[in-house]
C-alpha cells in the first residue's frame, strides 16, 4: 500500500479508508487491523475486510472503495488484496492439490482511488454468479487443513460466465471486444487463459502480460488482475484507451470492470 500512495504522491495522512480482500489469510480481527497498526494509520479511519471471493476478490474489492469515494471529500481510498495461497499447500496425490501446487503463490497488491481526472477512470463494473457450479472450484476443509479443490471442467465453466460479464460491459456501450485495446485477465492457468482467449477472440499480444504474470509469480488468487493491469500500464496506454478487468474463481463467479485511460 506505501507503494501505491507513494507513486501517486501521496501518503497514509491522505486516506479515508481502506478496503482489503483476502480468501487464504482469515484471521479475526482482520487484516486491516494489522494495517492500522503498523502503518500508524488514523484510529479513525474506515476500514473493511472482505472474505471468501476467492481469485475474483479484488474487482468486488474496487467496487466497495469506489462507493466509498462519494463520502471522501479531497481524501483517497485504497483497495488491498492480500493471499497467502501457500497456507494451502497439501501433500498428496489427489489431481487438485497437484495442480494447486505447482499453480499458486503468495502475493498482495494495491490499488488507489481518488477523484482526479488522472490515471484509469473506473467505468462499470459487472459480475456474474454460477453457484450451482461451486463445486467446481473451491476451498474444502479436511483434518482441520484447507485444501484447493479444482474441476477439470473450469476452463468451459469460466469462458462462459467471462463472455457473459464482457458482453453486459460493453454492449450498454455500443463497444465491441475489438474496442478494447488492453486486457487486465487473471492468470487462471494455461487452459484457462487459452479458453478465454479463443471466447473473446483476443489475441496472442492481448493476453501477453496476463501470460507473463503466471509465468513470473504463478496464480496468486486475488492480486493477480492487479498485477497484470500494473504491466499495462507500464507498457503504456494512450488517452481514451479501453481496458477490461477479468477475474474469476470461487462462487463460481466472474467479475469484470471496465476501465479508460484518462
Amino acid at each position: 500500500m506505501l507503494r501505491a500512495l507513494g507513486s501517486a504522491g501521496l501518503s497514509t495522512d491522505d486516506l479515508f479508508a481502506v478496503v482489503v480482500n483476502t480468501c487464504t489469510g482469515y484471521i479475526c480481527p482482520g487484516i486491516s487491523t494489522y494495517l492500522i497498526e503498523s502503518l500508524r494509520l488514523q484510529r479513525d479511519i474506515k476500514v473493511y475486510d472482505l472474505v471468501g471471493s476467492g481469485c475474483g476478490g479484488a474487482i468486488p474489492n474496487l467496487e466497495i472503495a469506489a462507493s466509498l469515494l462519494e463520502k471522501s471529500g479531497d481524501k483517497v481510498v485504497a483497495s488491498i488484496s492480500v493471499e497467502i495461497c501457500s497456507a494451502t499447500f497439501q501433500m498428496g496425490n489427489d489431481l487438485s492439490l497437484l495442480v494447486s501446487n505447482a499453480l499458486f503463490g503468495d502475493g498482495a497488491a494495491a490499488a488507489v482511488l481518488w477523484k482526479r481526472s488522472q490515471g484509469l477512470e473506473l467505468v462499470a463494473s459487472a459480475s456474474c454468479y454460477v453457484p450451482e457450479d461451486r463445486e467446481a472450484i473451491r476451498f474444502v476443509h479436511k483434518e482441520g487443513q484447507l485444501h484447493n479443490q479444482l474441476s477439470t471442467s473450469l476452463p468451459h465453466l469460466v469462458r462462459k460466465a467471462v463472455a457473459r460479464v464482457v458482453g453486459e460491459l460493453l454492449s450498454p456501450r455500443s463497444l465491441r471486444t475489438e474496442d478494447v485495446m488492453h486486457w487486465a485477465i487473471h492468470t487462471g492457468g494455461e487452459k484457462i487463459i487459452n479458453s478465454i482467449k479463443d471466447e473473446l477472440g483476443l489475441s496472442e499480444e492481448q493476453v501477453g502480460a496476463t501470460r507473463r504474470i503466471l509465468r513470473d509469480y504463478g496464480n496468486m488468487s486475488s492480486p493477480t488482475v492487479l498485477f497484470v493491469l500494473d504491466q499495462l500500464l507500464q507498457a503504456g496506454m494512450n488517452r481514451g484507451d479501453w481496458c477490461m478487468m477479468l477475474a474469476f474463481g470461487a462462487g463460481l463467479s466472474a467479475h469484470g470492470f471496465l476501465l479508460r485511460q484518462s
